[in-house]
């Protein structure tokens, strides 16, 4: 499930909400269409918060390549996990349901480029920021081809505190107008607003949770 996606799971359940919970670990493999379409039609649910992706930070023995040398497969695994399986976990979600609201999260990434001295001088894997790109347009699309029953919206991220080097903190931090990294605590809010009613008239939008990065 990854560290958000087990905070935003623990926050919620102590809410009293319940939660149906998609993970690989659990044997989940959402980019087995014949598993996505079979869980969706078993189990209805009024919200959908889409927290997977492949992201290259979390394989801490690679470092990414440069953009000329990375290989063009590299890119079809980045596209296959963050936009055509989002895409056919949204598309279930929706094909099984009346209504429904969809939170999909991106990241900051999708609109500007990584800065290579907060990565020990190597080149965040452009196939991430492709991706998370596709992210927003997607929901773009179903926000208006899904309407008026669906509510699709995206959520973009700055960097989440959690295990990174303390060096890596500072050089993050120092980019951040609020001068800290986010903190799950500092996204529960939004998602809080984005399920409930105060939300019926906002679909199609991004909502920034970055301390300011995406507006120097």
């Amino acid at each position: 499930m990854g560290f958000l996606g087990s905070e935003i799971t623990s926050y919620f359940e102590s809410k009293g909400k319940k939660i149906g919970v998609l993970d690989l670990e659990l044997g989940h493999d959402l980019s087995d269409e014949k598993f996505v379409k079979e869980w969706f039609s078993k189990n209805k649910s009024e919200n959908l918060i889409n927290c997977f992706a492949l992201n290259d930070h979390v394989i801490e023995s690679k470092k990414s390549d440069s953009f000329l040398s990375i290989q063009l497969t590299d890119l079809n695994d980045y596209f296959k996990i963050n936009a055509i399986s989002l895409f056919s976990v949204c598309r279930e979600f929706i094909r099984n349901q009346v209504k429904g609201k969809i939170i999909n999260l991106s990241s900051i990434y999708s609109l500007v480029s990584p800065r290579n001295d907060i990565y020990d001088n190597y080149e965040k894997n452009i196939g991430y920021g492709m991706s998370k790109a596709a992210v927003n347009q997607l929901t773009r699309h179903l926000a208006v081809h899904a309407a008026p029953n669906f509510l699709v919206n995206t959520v973009i991220l700055g960097g989440v505190k959690n295990s990174q080097s303390k060096e890596f903190i500072e050089n993050y931090s120092k980019n951040v107008p609020m001068k800290r990294m986010a903190s799950p605590s500092d996204i529960f809010g939004l998602l809080e607003y984005l399920y409930s009613d105060k939300s019926n008239y906002s679909t199609g939008s991004e909502f920034f949770i970055d301390g300011g990065w995406t507006a120097w």
